[in-house]
Order: structure tokens, then C-alpha cells, then sequence
């Protein structure tokens, strides 16, 4: 069993920066795919980025803007969001997919463990 417990949401004007991090407990963190998704009020959950041990993905919506890194050593990943826009304001969602070793997945149904979300909220 894995637990994820994200940390870091707020309340930030457009153009702002936030960096969101996602404290995983578990000794087989490494093998892992970690993911960030989000949700707004009345939208489904989306993709934001993921990354495991080699490969790094992101939503093109953030391309450019936020940048997602894992720290294995401390068994946590982050999200560096910079240059923040009203429409990413969301409760963002940590995931881990124990199936890391082979793939980053970018849909929901790929992961297995969700933290319980963290709210940003971007004002324009």
C-alpha cells in the first residue's frame, strides 16, 4: 500500500509561481510512475505531467510553464508551476502507477494511488 499526501496549493495572482510536492510513503518508490492531475469544478480529471525513471511527460497546456521532478531519496515529487493562468486554478492530484518501470502513463485509469488533492486557485 502507498500513501500520497500533496502539499504546497494556494492562492497566487496570474503570472505567479507555486511548487507543489507529494510526499510518497513505500520502499519501492523508484519503480514508480508519478503523476500530477487535475480537476475543476464540473470538468473531468486531467493530465498535468508525469515522470518515471527516464521519461517525462507533460499536458501541452503547461508545456513551458511547469516542470515536474522526483527526489528519490526523500520518496517525493514536485511540480514547479511558473507563469500561472486563471484556467489552472483546480485541485490538483498526486498518482503513482507501480507499473513506472515500463510506462508513464497519462490517463487516470493507469495509476492506482491518489493523494487526496490540494487546491490552487489562480486570480485574474
Amino acid at each position: 500500500q502507498v500513501q500520497l499526501v500533496e502539499s504546497g496549493g494556494g492562492l497566487v495572482q496570474a503570472g505567479g509561481s507555486l511548487r507543489l510536492s507529494c510526499a510518497a510513503s513505500g520502499r519501492t518508490f523508484s519503480n514508480y510512475a508519478m503523476g500530477w492531475f487535475r480537476q475543476a469544478p464540473g470538468q473531468e480529471r486531467k493530465f498535468v505531467a508525469a515522470i518515471n525513471w527516464g521519461t517525462i511527460r507533460y499536458a501541452d497546456s503547461v508545456k513551458g510553464r511547469f516542470t515536474i521532478s522526483r527526489d528519490n531519496a526523500k520518496n517525493t515529487v514536485y511540480l514547479q508551476m511558473n507563469s500561472l493562468k486563471h484556467e489552472d486554478t483546480a485541485v490538483y492530484y498526486c498518482a503513482g502507477d507501480p507499473n513506472g518501470l515500463t510506462r508513464v502513463g497519462t490517463s487516470p485509469e493507469e495509476y492506482e494511488y491518489w493523494g487526496q488533492g490540494t487546491q490552487v486557485t489562480v486570480s485574474s
